[in-house]
């Protein structure tokens, strides 16, 4: 856990703040190069991507603050809500907030929908990558008490009191690659438009649930009927994408 990158005089670079810049960066890095194989402008991808990203930081942020309002805000000055260098991003929240985001700028920009969602769809697996190692560098995000060997230790004066725990951050970011590569792989194999995108929910919706299994970090007022907050968002989320696989694989040409 090492929350403070650098300083620079008075000004403090945290690591999570670094690492969603590099998951910016990789993920408007190998779009622009995806979006080639759709004769889409990498110019215009960019500028959907800068919009993703703002809409993804605001929705996620939006919700963490609207979730543990009583927990962590309610007596807290107010700029705290902005301090997002501190933690707490929601990634559902910010997956609303890109589609919303995403949405408004491919229309703006006349650009194919569900073409211009496929490009997309791979980087936002990898940059979800670097949010999740910023979570561990961060220490939030953590999993239940274990004893495996694989197990991690964060501080003493870490709510886990340094207690082995499940590397829950760890285990994302590695399902998240791996969801990564595989919507890559199927980039480039798709027989519909939006199949990729589709793909994305569904996988990330059970990559997302198996995680939630092993995290410690929930309140017990998070916790419904066995299943954390995450759990219940993924159930929507699953049922969008296979609604949205099965609408679009009968309504766009397919491929090939």
């Amino acid at each position: 856990m090492h929350p403070i990158a650098f300083q620079l005089g008075s000004f403090t670079i945290h690591w999570y703040g670094v690492m969603i810049a590099l998951a910016f960066l990789a993920g408007l890095w190998t779009a622009t190069r995806r979006a080639r194989r759709e004769n889409i402008s990498g110019e215009k991808i960019a500028d959907i991507v800068f919009w993703l990203m703002i809409g993804a930081i605001l929705g996620a942020r939006a919700v963490y603050v609207t979730t543990y309002w009583k927990d962590e805000f309610a007596n807290q000055p107010l700029p705290e809500i902005f301090m997002i260098q501190h933690g707490g991003l929601v990634y559902y929240g910010g997956l609303i907030g890109a589609t919303i985001a995403g949405m408004i700028c491919i229309r703006w920009k006349k650009l194919p929908l569900w073409k211009t969602a496929d490009v997309l769809a791979p980087s936002i697996a990898l940059g979800n990558v670097f949010g999740r190692i910023g979570c561990l560098l961060n220490g939030c995000c953590y999993g239940r008490a274990c004893s495996l060997p694989w197990a991690i230790r964060f501080p003493a004066d870490h709510v886990t009191r340094g207690l082995p725990v499940h590397p829950t951050q760890i285990y994302d970011a590695l399902l998240n690659f791996a969801l990564y590569l595989g919507l890559a792989w199927l980039f480039r194999h798709k027989k519909f438009n939006g199949q990729v995108f589709a793909t994305c929910l569904i996988g990330y919706a059970i990559f997302r649930s198996i995680v939630e299994y092993f995290r410690g970090d929930y309140p017990a007022d998070h916790i419904h009927n066995g299943l954390t907050s995450g759990q219940l968002a993924s159930i929507p989320i699953f049922i969008a994408g296979l609604t949205l696989a099965a609408f679009l694989s009968r309504r766009e040409p397919k491929r090939g």
